[in-house]
């Protein structure tokens, strides 16, 4: 049996405050790693985003083949998402559901577009309705068209125009072309 001196028993042990400092270590420890993990949790929760506006079938069972012309069709559906690019005689309602979750690519859940024709006397020739199925997959090219000239590096970018602009007599700075 070992037996402890008195004069020894005040002192300071490291052994005593062992416990004490591993619980209080190992407290922050997992108070850090549980704010990591919501953060990570959190951060991979899907946004959700709305984009665009569709009439409903009750305003667009409305609209009248051969009577109702682009006023009318404003008036109660709406300004058009987009209009035909050559000629205006399509309007377009075009609305997309999407989740978007972290930095993978976006994922359609829905997509609608009601087209509405007009006829030369601005009045609808024919309503069309698009789905998601019917949409098509477009691939873009990946080819890049050259220019002529020489790339800039950084550093050329940062301090191309040192010593460039001149001032003249009345303090106003010149540049190259000016002149």
């Amino acid at each position: 049996m070992c037996t402890l001196d008195p004069q020894l028993k005040n002192t300071y042990s490291p052994a005593r405050y062992q416990p004490r400092l591993r619980s209080r270590t190992s407290k922050i420890v997992t108070a850090t790693f549980g704010l990591v993990a919501c953060f990570a949790v959190l951060a991979c929760t899907p946004t959700l985003e709305v984009r665009g506006y569709v009439p409903n079938e009750k305003a667009i069972s409305k609209l009248k083949k051969g009577y109702d012309t682009r006023r009318n069709v404003a008036r109660l559906i709406g300004s058009p998402s987009s209009v035909s690019t050559f000629e205006s005689k399509t309007w377009y309602y075009i609305s997309k559901r999407s989740e978007h979750l972290a930095f993978f690519e976006e994922k359609v859940l829905d997509q609608q577009v009601v087209a509405i024709d007009f006829d030369d006397s601005g009045k609808i020739s024919d309503i069309r309705h698009y789905k998601l199925d019917d949409s098509r997959k477009i691939v873009l090219v990946g080819r890049v068209t050259p220019t002529r000239g020489r790339e800039l590096g950084l550093l050329e970018q940062l301090f191309g125009n040192v010593g460039r602009f001149t001032s003249d007599s009345e303090g106003t700075v010149n540049s190259p072309t000016d002149n």
